[in-house]
C-alpha cells in the first residue's frame, strides 16, 4: 500500500523482455538504501517487488498482466519514472491511500500554466470516470492528485510546484500516456451496493421475503 507521495525519481537503467514478461533494472536518484529483496516498490504508480538489490540499482520483475494494462511495457532505457515505497504502519498518509494496482491508462489532453501551477486534462476511458467524483483523489502515474473537474471522458488535475519538482509529471507533453487509478474505497462501496442488489434481485425471483420466512416458522 502506498501514499501517492512519491519519495523521489528513478532512472531506468535496463530493460529486459522476457515473452509477455519484463524485468526492469531501476537506478534511484536518491537514497534507497535500506531497500531489501521482496520490498514493495510504486514505479510511475505500479507497484513492482524487488528481486535484486544492486549496488545503486534495483531489479524488479513485470508479469504479463501488468505489461499489458500499465505505460510500464512504453518504458524505455534512460527514461525517468517516480519512485515510492510501501507505506509504514507509522507514516502519516498525506495523499490518499494506493495500492499500485493500475485500473487503465489516461492520456494527457491539456497542459495549462496557471501562474505558479500548472492545469492538466487527462482523458481517460469512460468506465473509469464512474469512479471519478470531482475533490475526490486519484492517482496519476503513481502521484495523489485531487480532481479539479470531471466528465464521461475526462478529468482535470492542479499540479503544484512542489508535486512538479519532485515527480516527473510535468516532463509529459500532451499526447504522452500515464497510468491511472481510482480511489480504492469507491470501488469496494459500488460493490458492495451492486452485491447487495444482486442478493434482492434473486431472492425476489426465488419468492424469499419476509412473508414466506414468517409462514416457514423464522419470524414471530
Amino acid at each position: 500500500m502506498f501514499t501517492g507521495l512519491i519519495e523521489g525519481i528513478g532512472k531506468v537503467k535496463a530493460i529486459r523482455r522476457l515473452h509477455n514478461d519484463m524485468e526492469l533494472t531501476i537506478a534511484p536518484l536518491f537514497q534507497m538504501t535500506d531497500c531489501r529483496v521482496g520490498d514493495s516498490v510504486s514505479v510511475d504508480g505500479v507497484c513492482l517487488t524487488v528481486t535484486e538489490v544492486l549496488e545503486g540499482y534495483l531489479r524488479m520483475d513485470v508479469s504479463g498482466e501488468t505489461v499489458s494494462i500499465s505505460t510500464i511495457s512504453l518504458l524505455r532505457q534512460g527514461e525517468m519514472v517516480n519512485l515510492e515505497r510501501a507505506v509504514r504502519l507509522t507514516d502519516r498518509i498525506g495523499g490518499h491511500l494506493v495500492s499500485g494496482h493500475v485500473d487503465g491508462i489516461g492520456k494527457i489532453l491539456k497542459k495549462e500554466s496557471q501562474e505558479k501551477s500548472w492545469r492538466l486534462r487527462i482523458g481517460i476511458d469512460e468506465r473509469l470516470s464512474h469512479y471519478t467524483v470531482e475533490k475526490g483523489s486519484i492517482a496519476v502515474d503513481g502521484i495523489s492528485l485531487t480532481i479539479n473537474q470531471c466528465e464521461k471522458r475526462f478529468f482535470e488535475v492542479n499540479i503544484i510546484p512542489q508535486t512538479a519538482l519532485e515527480t516527473t509529471l510535468l516532463r509529459k507533453k500532451v499526447g504522452d500516456l500515464v497510468n491511472i487509478e481510482t480511489d480504492l474505497i469507491g470501488k469496494y462501496i459500488e460493490k458492495f451496493f451492486l452485491k447487495d442488489r444482486s442478493a434482492q434481485k434473486k431472492d425476489s425471483q426465488t419468492g424469499v421475503d419476509m412473508e414466506m420466512l414468517i409462514k416457514q416458522g423464522f419470524g414471530d
